[in-house]
């Protein structure tokens, strides 16, 4: 097992550079700064639905007084979408151009969405229709603002654009650069849809829902789901944030299969697509990726080794509102060849079981779209309508990840159980005088001038442990710093309001991106390790330490 964690860990190089890639990262950034539309507009549902459950039903001027919100937020999820995503590509491309040179990202985010529209939308009296701005046109979104960046980058590049004498003033300067390149994008759409309506008859948007239904159907079988979840527990095992890879590959699939079921559930049918984002948050990654809650909770409460216990009982709060870096890096999972195996199984197991529920017992799918960080069990049981086999699943997915994950850990725990009685207690007093020789060293070296830190994660709650560690203890010993907590791909528009950036180990592989923004902007910027980030989260002194050290650099 040691050799075959070896040789995977051989292949961490080439998958970090995928998970940088700048078109998989535009989609999960462009997705990420769009969530609060997608839980706004779930909220609503949920009044709406949730107390049909329970055999109350709204008037149906209330009803659609409820929907109008959803309709006007979630029902055009994909134009905001395409601009959120172009903008986001455009920054990327931003970063290997010159700064005097730059494509405006407001202009990429306009272009966008009339290229969208012109693709995805039919003509009908007053107006267009409107069947495709929803999550359903999610696919052209993303076709459309890779599409848009692409030709404002040539144009940017190679000078393609109206050049003012220095005296215009910017703003308007600004103007004439970006009219070529807009006006380029909007002639490749309204051509190409002309093109693609006469050849088959319907949008694009359209189209491409039919040509990758197969693949949708795919993506929702046994085999589907195992190669989803199962690369994305695979990924996070090596280090790499496993969501930035395989999340943007599905995320279309994800928010198509929801607002079917929706659809399915309201006209009291079996609402039968598995794959959703509830599927990810609550079943493949119960408490986290690798279905770690139930670890966690070994680890609190049937460990006989002392390292162990403190670890599990640590993380047992963040895991369950899904924060599981703390057991991830703090046991470790990552790279223990010991897990190796239940760290990925686990969340196969769990999504199997899930679709056995909905295919064979009629259990329906997920329905509504929850915030990522409810606990798991909760999420299962409010993401399908409290369905009744929802209460049975929950009990029963932790059943069999604890049947999964307990020879395991047992010899786990047994090996670090072992150790911690061969140390030596002299030994231990040595490394505790040294650690705390080295905190009280914080205190007197306190900070003149106020300084501002921002730690960033993938999703920004493992950021926000350190964030609060450093708080706490700049608040305790008096030092000048102010701590944020954010998720990388949302930070760009706030990185010149600090002085130094710190990145949690999920994030670390994008060191030398950000580095460029960094340097740029004369900020300091340090990436941690796994158990490093975990031993600062938990210890505020070391915390406060290991940033004075990088300004003292």
């Amino acid at each position: 097992m040691n050799g075959l964690v070896a040789q995977i860990e051989k292949m961490k190089p080439f998958f970090e550079k995928i998970s940088r890639n700048v078109y998989l990262r535009a989609v999960k950034d462009g997705f990420i700064a769009s969530m609060p539309v997608v839980l706004f507009s779930s909220i609503f549902m949920l009044v709406a639905f949730v107390p049909n459950v329970f055999g109350f039903y709204w008037p149906e001027h209330i009803e659609a007084i409820l929907l109008k919100a959803y309709n006007y937020s979630m029902g055009i999820l994909a134009v905001l979408v395409t601009a959120t995503t172009a903008k986001y590509l455009t920054d990327s491309f931003n970063r290997d151009l010159p700064s005097n040179n730059q494509i405006n990202n407001i202009s990429t985010m306009l272009a966008s969405i009339v290229g969208f529209l012109l693709v995805s939308t039919d003509a009908i009296e007053g107006g267009f229709s409107s069947g495709y701005m929803g999550s359903a046109g999610l696919l052209t979104a993303f076709i459309s603002a890779f599409v848009v960046g692409n030709i404002y980058k040539v144009c940017v590049k190679n000078d393609v654009t109206i050049k003012l004498p220095e005296q215009v003033p910017p703003n308007i300067a600004q103007t004439f650069k970006d009219l070529i390149p807009f006006a380029l994008s909007t002639l490749f759409f309204w051509l190409f849809d002309l093109v693609f309506r006469n050849l088959t008859g319907m949008n694009f948007a359209e189209g491409v829902i039919k040509f990758f239904q197969p693949l949708f159907s795919a993506a929702d079988g046994y085999l589907g789901l195992a190669l989803i979840y199962g690369a994305m527990a695979f990924f996070w095992f090596i280090g790499i944030h496993g969501p930035s890879i395989v999340e943007p590959a599905v995320t279309a699939i994800y928010y198509v299969n929801i607002e079917a079921n929706l659809k399915l559930f309201q006209a009291g049918e079996h609402a039968s697509h598995v794959l959703a984002p509830g599927l990810q948050h609550f079943v493949a990654t119960l408490g986290g990726t690798g279905a770690t809650l139930i670890i966690t909770l070994m680890f609190a409460f049937l460990a006989k080794s002392e390292q162990n216990r403190a670890i599990g009982k640590a993380a047992t709060i963040p895991v369950l509102f899904g924060v599981n870096e703390p057991i991830l890096f703090g046991a470790p999972l990552v790279l223990n060849p010991v897990f190796f195996v239940p760290f990925i199984l686990a969340p196969i197991a769990n999504v199997w079981l899930f679709k056995f529920f909905v295919d064979v017992l009629n259990m329906n799918g997920f329905i509504y779209v929850l915030p990522w960080t409810t606990p798991g069990p909760l999420g299962l049981v409010m993401g399908t309508g409290f369905a009744g086999l929802s209460f049975v699943l929950a009990i029963l997915l932790l059943v069999v990840d604890f049947l999964i994950y307990y020879p395991f850990f047992k010899a786990y725990d047994n090996e670090i159980y072992q150790k911690e009685l061969e140390t030596a207690e002299s030994d231990e007093e040595e490394v505790t005088a040294e650690v705390d020789t080295a905190l009280d060293e914080v205190v007197a070296a306190q900070m003149k001038d106020v300084k501002n830190v921002l730690v960033l994660c993938a999703g920004g709650g493992t950021s926000g442990l350190l964030a609060n560690a450093l708080k706490k203890a700049a608040a305790e010993y008096n030092v000048p710093i102010i701590a944020g907590a954010g998720a990388y791909g949302s930070h760009n528009d706030i990185l010149k309001d600090f002085d130094l950036v710190i990145l949690a180990p999920q994030v670390a592989s994008n060191y030398e991106v950000i580095k460029k923004d960094t340097d740029r902007l004369g900020i300091k910027l340090v990436s941690t390790s796994g158990q490093e980030y975990i031993e600062l989260t938990n210890n505020p002194k070391k915390a406060i330490d290991f940033v004075l050290k990088q300004f003292n650099n």
